[in-house]
């Protein structure tokens, strides 16, 4: 039982933590040694993050206090005083950004020859261009809506931005309130301008106006013998969590579509975002008419919708991005690449197929510095062609737009392969492009599953059985990220490719729980969510604390998204007191306070914000010095640990353990993108006084040595 004083007095709230962490990702944006394109980048993520946790976090708060419940959270507040302390979190730091963008970020890109201009900057011949350019390609798309006693207030979509607009009847000089909705789907945020239009710019590497700009000051073409009076843009938050019952997987992806439908329409409003130039008697326009309150309003005095500056990350300005990179062939896979077989004959003779490499040891990849492509699809790959092979198994969690993955799953159950997905079709903004892939493998003779009612499915694993000499051999994929492309060149990630035989009955058993009706409550190495993980890992925390109590010593380091579940927080602090050192690596949110005397002060929290996103998990035990080390696919929260599907592996090769700790103090010893969170919760970023050592670049170089 968890022990309520103690959680709330030891216990940071995690809406609050998690507005700490998405800060640290704008401080990447507020840095000046931060390259200009990436300094965009950076903002961008804090919004898109922010717009997340308004339609997801703010959304179930609001619900709460409209539903009457009173249940305080872990840390004693009502939901009521959750979304006071938000806003007022909230206010200084989007200031910051707002700030950032008008008064830097633009005059910094100006200065490197790429101008963001408003249009009343902009010279006749550049005006001329921009107002062609709205009658052909922006004007026909425009839909123009009044409000009046006729036309009731009009709905907006989620996350558009718009018009509002006065505009005045001449002949009744008479005043009508109408909306206009950008079309931001169909046409760019930002238009670009040729440079070659006046000598004044044309050195300029690219000069580009935020769309509704172009819009808002052609709005007299859209209202033809009106007069213009003034307009304001504004942008709305709604409400986007998909509420689920209980169902069979038969009805669950006709279920999950009518809940995408509803999603597009969008549940309440959470937020309204205006420029804090907006009247007052138009801002109260909207207020009444998108039935609001004033706490939902938040100004600013610079452009909305700012997750929109991604669309800068295409410039290909190398000089103003940080140094690009390119993972390499994890070692011992160098000769198992089937692509290269057609490109050279040499490479003929030097082949080995990817099962006999695997068969011989295991192999630990961390990407992006190993690539996906020559590891994990090339598993899948080798897998779909292998006559051999009789069947493949995996989890899909978020998958790529253009997946190898898919089309490899795709042609083994075409050429007569057993091949089983689990595509989990409630991974979150996920949904619609999950159920596509679902449909397509379906019809492509793919057995498609969507997992355990009740639980979602979020580990990341992928089995193939193949016959050898008459008799079945199993190879397994266990890793901390997705099956997908993409992301595999922006998250750090880990996985093990292993051909044990122990590991290779728990997958087969593992499968056998997520597509049939077994009840594993037992497994010979994988610790298994809600089975054995959160059993297993408080096992180990209190391994640990007995060991340290007879003399052994007592270390555990961990590496993770999120740190929020009560229970092991608990048993940390228990840990602490006992004298176990305890070092925690922990990107996102973190409800535990370290350095705290008599509770934590044996505890040490960092956190690593860099150029790519760390989403890897290891958790690390000295186990009286038979060190023991485990990767997979949870975090310490009450959803991974009792609500979903997970799976975590030892790490059991010798070499491969090591590789782990050099990990793992490579991280703990950087000194330039590590923040330590503070005994009373706060970070502060650490600042190098000698030589850098920035952890993601120490471990390219350290990959490169592989």
């Amino acid at each position: 039982m968890i022990n309520t004083d103690k959680t709330r007095k030891g216990y940071i709230n995690r809406e609050l933590s998690w507005i700490s962490f998405n800060f640290r990702v704008l401080s990447q944006a507020l840095d000046i040694k931060t390259p200009l394109i990436e300094q965009a980048k950076f903002s961008a993520i804090f919004s898109n993050n922010l717009d997340e946790f308004f339609m997801v976090r703010i959304a179930s708060l609001k619900s709460q206090v409209e539903a009457g419940i009173t249940k305080l959270s872990e840390d004693g507040r009502t939901a009521s005083e959750q979304l006071e302390e938000i806003r007022k979190r909230l206010l200084p730091i989007l200031k910051l950004q707002a700030n950032h963008y008008h008064d830097y970020l633009k005059n910094e890109l100006r200065r490197n020859r790429i101008l963001i201009v408003d249009y009343e900057d902009l010279n006749e011949i550049q005006t001329s261009w921009i107002n062609s350019y709205f009658k052909t390609k922006i004007f026909p798309v425009l839909t123009p809506l009044a409000v009046d006693p006729a036309h009731p207030f009009p709905y907006v979509s989620n996350l558009s931005l718009n018009v509002a607009a006065i505009i005045i009847d001449p002949e009744k000089d008479q005043e009508q309130f109408v909306r206009v909705k950008i079309p931001q789907k169909s046409i760019s945020r930002f238009i670009s301008i040729p440079t070659d239009l006046d000598k004044s710019t044309s050195n300029a590497e690219l000069i580009t106006i935020p769309l509704e700009q172009i819009i808002g000051c052609n709005l007299r073409m859209l209202f033809p013998g009106m007069k213009i009076k003034e307009h304001y843009f504004f942008r709305v938050t709604r409400d986007a969590d998909l509420e689920l019952r209980d169902i069979e997987a038969d009805d669950l992806m006709i279920a999950i579509e009518e809940g995408l439908r509803k999603r597009r329409l969008g549940g309440e409003i959470v937020r309204l975002e205006v420029s804090d130039k907006i009247p007052v008697e138009i801002l109260n326009m909207l207020i009444k008419g998108l039935s609001i309150k004033e706490e939902d309003v938040y100004m600013t005095k610079t452009i909305l919708g700012l997750d929109d500056l991604l669309e800068l990350s295409t410039i290909s300005n190398h000089r103003l991005k940080f140094k690009h990179h390119v993972g390499k062939t994890c070692k011992p896979l160098k000769h198992s690449q089937t692509g290269k077989l057609e490109t050279s004959s040499s490479n003929k003779d030097e082949f080995k197929d990817i099962f006999s490499i695997i068969k011989n040891k295991d192999i630990l990849l961390h990407h992006p510095y190993d690539l996906f492509s020559t590891s994990v699809e090339e598993f899948i790959n080798q897998a779909a062609e292998d006559p051999d092979v009789l069947a493949i198994k995996m989890t899909l969690y978020r998958i790529a737009k253009d997946s190898q993955v898919i089309k490899a799953l795709i042609r083994a159950a075409e050429s007569g392969k057993q091949v089983m997905a689990l595509v989990e079709l409630r991974a979150r903004f996920d949904e619609d492009n999950n159920i596509q892939w679902a449909k397509q493998l379906e019809q492509s003779g793919v057995h498609v599953v969507y997992g355990v009612v009740g639980l979602k499915t979020h580990t990341k694993i992928a089995l193939v059985i193949r016959n050898e000499s008459n008799k079945l051999k199993s190879y397994v994929h266990i890793g901390t990220g997705n099956y997908n492309c993409k992301t595999s060149k922006l998250y750090t990630d880990l996985g093990l490719l292993s051909a044990r035989e122990d590991l290779g009955k728990d997958l087969v058993e593992l499968f056998n729980y997520l597509t049939g009706f077994a009840k594993q409550q037992t497994f010979r190495k994988l610790l298994v969510a809600p089975v054995s993980l959160r059993k297993g890992i408080e096992t180990l925390i209190h391994r640990e604390i007995k060991n340290h109590k007879e003399g052994k010593g007592g270390v555990i380091r961990a590496k993770m998204n999120s740190l929020v579940d009560p229970n092991i927080i608990n048993l940390l602090y228990e840990a602490s007191q006992e004298g176990v050192k305890i070092e925690l690596i922990i990107r996102g949110m973190c409800c535990l306070y370290p350095g705290v005397k008599g509770l934590s002060e044996n505890i040490q929290v960092i956190s690593v914000i860099g150029q790519f996103l760390e989403h890897s998990r290891i958790f690390w035990f000295y186990n009286g010095g038979e060190k023991e080390a485990y990767i997979g696919s949870a975090d310490f929260m009450r959803r991974n640990l009792d609500r979903r599907i997970e799976a975590v592996t030892p790490i059991e090769d010798t070499l491969l353990l090591k590789r782990i700790e050099q990990l793992l103090a490579i991280y703990l010893n950087d000194n330039c993108a590590a923040w330590d969170m503070q005994n009373d919760g706060t970070f502060v970023q650490r600042k190098a006084k000698g030589q850098q050592y920035r952890a993601q670049d120490e471990l390219i170089a350290f990959w490169e040595t592989l």
